[in-house]
């Protein structure tokens, strides 16, 4: 695939990294290619970072034909730049795309178009502890004219924001409340997409969780109301009794990156991992009984956050003490290690640009 360059005339000033934080400051280029229904992908171009012009008949406007992945580059000590798995954030971008009637595109061609855009912009890629460049691809409909349909126009997006440590003043445990009322998905829906109106459904929870002191919503499923399935924008997992469970990819819930990742280390020291039902019973049962050992949330942005509250209806519980347990410490030393290049990569899912 031939990538078109148009270098800025005005290049911005990059950012100090101790005001970084999430998303506020983007790079100077981005990546853009189009779809044509009998034509495929086609004019895939790096070009200056500027505001998008579409029709106001675009299909993503009324009927929400979006994806989008997350992931990151990272600045290793020896100056270099990594990626951490890309082609699994690609397939899975094939997978929620399949699921919306959206084209999907070629692996290779995916790989290429990211590599290569990261290359353009690996100067923004800080090197503070902590800090990460954030890649956001994301692809959307852009059919002129009102109608549901599968998409026949589509473009397809990467851009990039150099970001901060998550934690700031060191790994704290969040509280999190289960909600009881608003579900986020259902098994046939698109809960196992990577998509904008997931998101937009959890808004109204997380406010509410939000305004009673709570950092996320724990969903339960959309049917019986009472299997875990995933906390805000992350994968869950839970220490009980020794055994490590974390919900079935039941179809309503979106197979993380990180959550993988951390299956496959823990299976390679031996732990126990079952991804299996979990209901809102047996988790109850096993934090009364003190057999809940640690709990944390797994994504990208925190790659593990320890839970060290839980709420559900009237109740509340402390699980851990209210501190980092020890494997949560461990598979977040262990993963950010590896991303950062500090030690070993022995499954080999780091891609150095």
């Amino acid at each position: 695939m031939n990538i078109s360059f148009t270098k800025t005339a005005c290049p911005k000033e990059k950012p100090d990294s101790s005001v970084l934080g999430f998303g506020k400051y983007f790079t100077d280029h981005m990546f853009m290619m189009d779809y044509t229904e009998g034509e495929g992908w086609h004019d895939a171009r790096i070009v200056p970072f500027e505001n998008l012009s579409i029709h106001p008949a675009s299909t993503v406007l009324h009927y929400g034909s979006e994806i989008f992945e997350g992931l990151k580059a990272y600045r290793r000590k020896d100056g270099k730049v990594q990626l951490f798995r890309p082609i699994e954030n690609i397939r899975r971008m094939n997978l929620s795309a399949e699921r919306l009637c959206l084209p999907q595109i070629p692996e290779d061609i995916a790989l290429q178009a990211l590599t290569e855009f990261v290359k353009t912009e690996q100067d923004w890629t800080p090197s503070a502890e902590g800090t990460s460049l954030y890649l956001r691809p994301f692809m959307f409909g852009n059919d002129e004219t009102l109608g549901v349909h599968a998409v026949h126009n589509a473009t397809y997006i990467i851009i990039a924001s150099p970001v901060g440590s998550y934690y700031k003043e060191g790994i704290n445990p969040v509280k999190i409340m289960i909600e009881a009322d608003d579900v986020r998905a259902v098994r046939g829906g698109t809960g196992m997409a990577k998509c904008g109106g997931n998101y937009a459904a959890s808004n109204r929870a997380g406010k509410r969780a939000e305004e009673k002191g709570y950092s996320q919503v724990l969903w339960l499923d959309g049917v019986e109301r009472k299997y875990i399935e995933e906390v805000g924008a992350m994968n869950v997992m839970f220490k009980i009794n020794g055994e490590i469970v974390t919900p079935a990819l039941s179809g309503s819930i979106l197979s993380g990156i990180t959550r993988k990742s951390i299956i496959e280390l823990l299976n390679s020291e031996g732990y126990k991992v079952s991804e299996r039902l979990l209901s809102i019973d047996e988790l109850s049962a096993a934090l009364e009984n003190g057999t809940l050992e640690e709990a944390w949330g797994c994504g990208t942005a925190a790659v593990v956050s320890p839970i060290g509250e839980l709420s559900y209806k009237d109740k509340v519980y402390t699980v851990s003490n209210g501190k980092i347990g020890e494997l949560t410490q461990h598979l977040y030393d262990t993963l950010t290690g590896i991303q950062w290049g500090k030690i070993e990569d022995k499954f080999n899912w780091t891609v150095e640009l």
